[in-house]
């Protein structure tokens, strides 16, 4: 059976491959493989809305099972953004370095230059939704939580790997390296879930 994702974003699809494929006998593809499909607008309040908003559409397009995510970073003295907003937070046009860079000045200004570490608590965000082309939809959430780093560290990984640092370690995401994170982060979390749900859906 096969499975589109609701992504492009190579990094993304390469964590979602690892996580599942060792147990499920599925073939993960990218929405990337079906370039009619029309722009989808992520405007919904939570990421819950946009992911199951993405999954629906590319399930009904493709006329197979698709999986969607949306996922971001909430941090708390930023009154929960970048949010839903996370993967838009500065602009479409900037890349992932600028927009870490953005993100330190927003929270340097806000803390006062004190970056103290009560005030950088924070945490990944992951909904994802499978959708049949009947209309059927699951879907699961999951959390990792952390703090932000002072600057960005390390070279695995993408967005806002490089200055999140998860809970019980002193190293970023991209200094710790895909394998660490696939058991770690809100996605890996999620899909551990999701596996389950399509389990019972195969």
């Amino acid at each position: 059976m096969r499975m589109v994702v609701a992504s492009k974003n190579t990094g993304k699809i390469e964590e979602i491959k690892s996580c599942l494929l060792d147990t499920l006998s599925i073939e993960v593809v990218s929405m990337s493989e079906y370039p009619d499909i029309p722009e989808i607008i992520e405007n919904g309040q939570t990421f819950e809305e946009n992911a199951i908003k993405k999954a629906i559409i590319v399930a009904e397009y493709t006329k197979e099972l698709a999986l969607a995510d949306d996922s971001g970073l909430v941090v708390d003295c930023l009154n929960g953004e970048p949010g839903v907003l996370s993967a838009r937070f500065g602009g479409e046009d900037i890349d992932d370095n600028s927009r870490n860079q953005l993100l330190l000045e927003r929270i340097k200004n806000v803390c006062n230059q004190s970056f103290l570490l009560s005030l950088k608590t924070a945490r990944f965000v992951c909904a994802l939704a499978i959708a049949t082309p009947e209309g059927v939809v699951k879907t699961v959430q999951a959390s990792c939580e952390g703090i932000i780093a002072d600057v960005p560290c390390g070279e695995h990984g993408f967005g806002y790997d490089p200055i999140f640092i998860p809970d019980g370690y002193t190293s970023t995401f991209a200094e710790l390296g895909m394998g660490i994170k696939n058991k770690l982060s809100h996605r890996a979390k999620a899909l551990e879930k999701a596996r389950d749900v399509l389990e019972k859906m195969l």
